[in-house]
């Protein structure tokens, strides 16, 4: 059997905190971890503040294959999240010349000024390597198996594309829907005993409110064809055999 890869995320920002932006990071990533057989297992938004983005970086990186961040690589004052990886990993934090080069031929070619804002975008620690960005130019950065993108979405979309084909990839959780036309409570206690016969399996309930009817997608999900085909007739046959009553 393909080992299990997981991964997770540290979202950064106090913007995320406070409501000012809606975060669009966490379902994408969620999305492509899932397409390509990597189960991501933990997610955390901190503050724009050093010690909760080290603590969070630092307790994750030795849980998980990969940690992904959001945010916080920008030209502003309160764009910490280069300063904060290096702390994280013992290393100091620099301009990268690379990033300074690429980024200075770009604003060349638009006609814009390198200013000490924009140069703030170049610095990494000293070692990262580069995560391309077909954006706005300015790189993220890998360090070990830390993974620093920006925040705006359709960057950090861009970044992923290119850290995506790098990645160790697992075996992808396959998943099936059953469809019960009644409410959660019809089917909690015998789902849960179907969940508990079939350990292979993970079954989730969602339930849904249209016209003021309650209804339930049963998902099961699984790494095995045949658990997953063998769940699935149970949790069919249990909703076939519920009374009309909800």
């Amino acid at each position: 059997m393909p080992e299990t890869v997981t991964a997770a995320m540290v979202v950064i920002g106090d913007e995320i905190l406070s409501g000012r932006t809606k975060d669009k990071n966490v379902g994408h990533l969620a999305d492509i971890m899932t397409a390509i057989g990597i189960d991501l297992k933990e997610v955390r938004i901190v503050p724009d503040e050093e010690d909760e983005i080290v603590a969070a970086v630092n307790a994750l990186r030795s849980r998980y294959a990969y940690v992904f961040t959001t945010g916080g690589i920008g030209p502003t004052h309160d764009d910490i999240t280069a300063d904060s990886i290096a702390k994280a990993f013992g290393v100091p934090c620099d301009y990268d010349a690379a990033a300074l080069a690429m980024m200075q031929e770009a604003y060349s070619k638009r006609g814009l000024e390198m200013t000490a804002a924009r140069k703030r975008m170049a610095r990494m620690p000293v070692g990262a390597k580069h995560i391309r960005n077909p954006i706005s130019t300015a790189p993220g950065f890998q360090v070990e198996n830390v993974y620093v993108m920006a925040g705006v979405p359709s960057i950090f979309q861009a970044m992923l594309d290119n850290v995506v084909p790098t990645l160790r990839t697992g075996q992808k959780l396959l998943s099936t829907t059953v469809h019960c036309p009644h409410g959660e409570g019809a089917v909690a206690e015998a789902l849960a005993a179907i969940q508990k016969a079939h350990p292979d399996t993970i079954i989730g309930s969602y339930p849904k409110s249209f016209d003021g009817k309650f209804s339930t997608d049963l998902v099961i999900r699984s790494r095995s064809a045949e658990a997953l085909a063998a769940a699935e007739a149970e949790v069919a046959a249990m909703v076939a055999g519920i009374g009309k009553a909800a």
